[in-house]
């Protein structure tokens, strides 16, 4: 990551280029926003410390053109006149963070390096978009929010290996997305994807499914039939509800993820396979494995790479745009959600997730006369919930004082001064409970 130091201090400066080049990135330095316009023009320059006071050109100014020639930069503003009042002015300017002077050295490197975390997901986010664009995925990937692309930016570092992974998530987060997407980035793309869910074979059939059968194995083997990890053979074999799995044949299972090779249903000849093998579960399977109802050696061998998808409810900044898209994708005709109906969604808890919010949209385009989708169109479930039932207590607290000052708002049209006076708080706390749960006034 490539820094420029912007400070008309040059003990300051120094002190700080000299501080980041020993912690291993590329710092160059200007005494004033002139020179470091100059230099910015011609170099690249991924992160900017900025002093906020200069004599030429201030910190707001420079960093204005900064985002003028190049909007991603990201910056840190450095004042001598810390307040809550900078912090906000400084971050409507589009810095990421501010530091006061002194500056603590320790907290500046830990300020840059999740600003290089940031950007590195940024880019993974891209490799993985320019990807999907190339070989498109059953549905879009969706969701702009830091958890998605967290959960992105981990598949396109993990899918290139070779290895084992496990994807743990709520029933209805998208894991089968998610493992198409990692055979898709990974060796084996160009070669088959073969699904099993683990839960909907029978187990008495659940071997021959995997392996294979020759024929005259068990009565009904008419031929011989290759299975699922033979099909698989060059591509991604993935194993869908992984927690479902027999006890039983979780030994030949093992057997032939860490020998690759395995031997069909009365049959004695071994048959190699190079798979990929990712596996999906929507139960906790170290929990299992205490409980004795799964090998831990399995376990731990499927646990090669653990990526965990959040629920819809720890996500809902991706709630619009996973809307827009549902709406693109189900309504033969131009429908909207109205701001009244969005909220709503916003603020239920999506027990079924993702999968969940789909059949919404699609019941609502489906189902509403007009062109406009209110909150009276939506499932009752939604339109009278309580969103205080799961989480943790904080989270339940939260839940509750959103939906007590949201009701209020709309029992009196938006007017706050009443709102806050049923509610027994005073205007001033209203407003900053309105920001911080990011409801409507009016």
């Amino acid at each position: 990551m490539n820094i420029l130091i912007v400070d008309d201090d040059a003990m300051q400066r120094e002190l700080l280029m000299g501080f980041l080049r020993k912690k291993g990135y590329d710092v160059a330095a200007a005494a004033n926003g002139r020179d470091a316009l100059a230099y910015f023009a011609g170099h690249p320059v991924h992160l900017v410390i900025l002093d906020h006071r200069m004599p030429d050109l201030n910190g707001d100014a420079v960093l204005a053109e900064m985002k003028r020639m190049t909007p991603l930069v990201r910056a840190i503003m450095v004042t001598a006149y810390g307040s809550v009042q900078t912090a906000v002015e400084v971050m409507k300017l589009g810095a990421d963070d501010f530091l006061e002077k002194p500056v603590d050295l320790m907290q500046l490197l830990e300020k840059v390096q999740m600003i290089a975390h940031r950007l590195a997901v940024v880019e993974d986010v891209a490799d993985v978009a320019e990807a999907v664009d190339r070989e498109p995925l059953p549905i879009n990937l969706v969701g702009d929010g830091p958890a998605m692309q967290e959960v992105i930016s981990l598949v396109r570092r993990v899918a290139p290996s070779p290895w084992t992974v496990l994807i743990s998530g709520e029933t209805g987060t998208g894991k089968e997305l998610i493992a198409r997407l990692v055979h898709l980035l990974g060796p084996s793309g160009d070669g088959p994807f073969v699904e099993v869910n683990c839960g909907a074979v029978p187990e008495n059939l659940f071997e021959s499914e995997l392996f294979g059968h020759e024929k005259g194995a068990f009565t009904g083997a008419a031929g011989v039939r290759r299975g699922r990890f033979e099909l698989a053979g060059g591509g991604t074999l993935f194993l869908d509800e992984i927690g479902e799995l027999p006890l039983s044949l979780q030994p030949k299972l093992l057997r032939a993820l860490q020998e690759k090779r395995f031997c069909r249903v009365g049959g004695e000849r071994e048959i190699t396979a190079e798979v990929r093998v990712v596996a999906a579960t929507n139960r906790d399977l170290r929990q299992l494995t205490a409980e004795g109802r799964f090998r831990e050696d399995l376990y731990y061998r499927l646990n090669v790479f653990d990526i965990v998808l959040p629920p819809l409810r720890e996500r809902k900044e991706d709630i619009p745009e996973l809307v827009d898209f549902f709406l693109q994708r189900f309504s033969m005709r131009p429908v909207a959600f109205d701001p009244g109906a969005m909220m709503a969604l916003v603020r239920y808890s999506f027990p079924g997730n993702v999968r969940e919010l789909e059949h919404i949209v699609q019941r609502a385009v489906t189902l509403v006369r007009g062109s406009r989708i209110r909150e009276i169109d939506l499932p009752p479930e939604i339109r009278f919930h309580q969103a205080a039932l799961q989480g943790t207590l904080a989270e339940r607290v939260d839940a509750v004082e959103r939906e007590m000052i949201q009701t209020a708002l709309e029992k009196h049209d938006g007017v706050q001064t009443r709102a806050a006076a049923s509610l027994g708080i005073s205007e001033r706390v209203l407003r900053y409970k309105i920001k911080k749960h990011r409801l409507q006034s009016a």
